[in-house]
């Protein structure tokens, strides 16, 4: 059978098959990293659309982030270090361009600290302090971002404006622990349970919205794709044999 396969014809055959294999991986691969992609999405969405958690059933001081915990509501309770605050921009939010008021928190439980987005503003003038006293943060949850270069000609809020909330940096600065996580605030409560609206100016940043779909229908197509590349090469050994046995 050795001889029959190695006739120039087999061989051009051979060729081909081994286009039609790398082609079926490949497209195989793609459709099961859509199916991957897909599967992410609606984790995050269901994590965004389940009760929300004490912050620290779900992540812990310098724990790495849980990805599929992105987006996740979250109670964090601690009380805000208002000398620590900072702008984070440029950035978007309803057409306009602004900035994110990013204040530390120094959660009850542990003592670290978590970065809290309470707000986006457009009027950078003038500092706005947090809530005194401990608070109430609910949230959702996020990952920390990548570095940035910071926004020239801002004042500070009392700390200097950044371009991004990176924990690379913010390791080194802040004083204890610290989450690698940030919150977008979406309600403050007072340690008595009375709600906090937002001060006059800021506007809540509302959490990513997550698109998805139907991530099974991706892995069959990926498994398909396998399958088609396996039946090429089962054709290609049986008309061989086929043809050695006539030999």
């Amino acid at each position: 059978m050795l001889r029959t396969a190695l006739k120039p014809r087999w061989l051009g055959l051979f060729a081909l098959l081994l286009a039609i294999m790398a082609a079926c991986a490949q497209l195989g691969l793609w459709q099961l990293h859509v199916a991957q992609d897909k599967g992410l999405a609606d984790a995050l969405r269901q994590a965004h659309e389940a009760r929300p958690a004490l912050l620290d059933t779900v992540i812990r001081p310098h724990q790495a982030f849980p990805n599929p915990q992105s987006n996740r509501a979250v109670t964090a309770i601690g009380t805000y270090a208002a000398s620590d605050q900072f702008l984070v921009g440029p950035r978007r939010l309803g057409g306009a361009t602004g900035y994110w008021v990013v204040t530390p928190l120094d959660v009850t439980e542990t003592g670290a600290r978590l970065a809290v987005v309470r707000g986006f503003v457009t009027d950078t003038t003038t500092p706005i302090d947090p809530p005194p006293g401990v608070v109430s943060v609910d949230g959702t949850l996020a990952p920390g971002e990548a570095p940035a270069d910071p926004p020239a000609g801002l004042p500070a809020w009392p700390q200097q404006a950044r371009g991004s909330i990176d924990f690379s940096l913010l390791v080194n600065e802040w004083p204890g622990e610290l989450y690698n996580a940030f919150v977008f605030a979406q309600g403050e409560k007072t340690g008595a349970g009375v709600g906090i609206p937002a001060p006059d100016g800021v506007t809540r940043v509302p959490p990513p919205e997550v698109t998805g779909g139907l991530k099974w229908r991706n892995a069959a197509y990926a498994l398909q794709w396998w399958i088609f590349g396996g039946f090429a090469a089962f054709m290609w050994f049986r008309m061989v044999r086929e043809d050695a046995q006539r030999d």
